[in-house]
């Protein structure tokens, strides 16, 4: 599962810096092209994709962190340490033992399962990761939808003639 992790991770960056490059030539190249409110709003929306997919990588490395700290074995391994939050000993005095461990990916996080039949999250992902990647990817998808629209308005427009915007 950790070399899973670190590879979404690779591809994650990969994915942001391409975007990031993609989305400041849109930007630096509107001028030149006289894109107008389309290239602004294409550019725009390849800058917000690219900050969704960098803070969704560094939310991974959060994770890589707790899964390779709870699958590291040895002595003082049982319950994994990253499953040890606030309260976890008093669970445990009750009888309730933790009894595995998982990645969730959308939201991300870490979740450790109890032997009554709960889970809770550990809180390694940082509180900002999971609400900041679903405003910067809507505000990406909003943006390139946006720019479909503007560029479909002026494409009517000027099939009837007209010399809109």
């Amino acid at each position: 599962m950790f070399l899973l992790i670190l590879l979404f991770v690779l591809i994650a960056v990969i994915t942001a810096i391409g975007l990031a490059g993609h989305g400041s030539r849109t930007l630096a190249d509107r001028r030149e092209r006289r894109t107008g409110v389309p290239g602004t709003l294409r550019g725009i929306a390849a800058l917000a994709g690219a900050g969704a997919f960098a803070l969704y990588a560094w939310g991974l490395l959060a994770v890589c962190g707790a899964v390779m700290t709870a699958e590291d074995g040895g002595t003082d391994s049982a319950p994994p340490q990253s499953c040890r939050t606030a309260g976890w000993w008093e669970r445990h005095e009750r009888g309730i033992e933790i009894t595995d461990h998982k990645v969730t990916y959308i939201p991300l996080g870490f979740v450790c399962g109890t032997s009554d039949g709960g889970s809770y999250d550990t809180g390694d992902v940082p509180g900002y990761v999971n609400p900041g990647v679903l405003a910067l990817a809507l505000t990406a998808a909003g943006c390139a939808i946006g720019a479909g629209y503007v560029t479909e308005l002026r494409a009517r427009a000027e099939s009837r003639g007209d010399r809109a915007g």
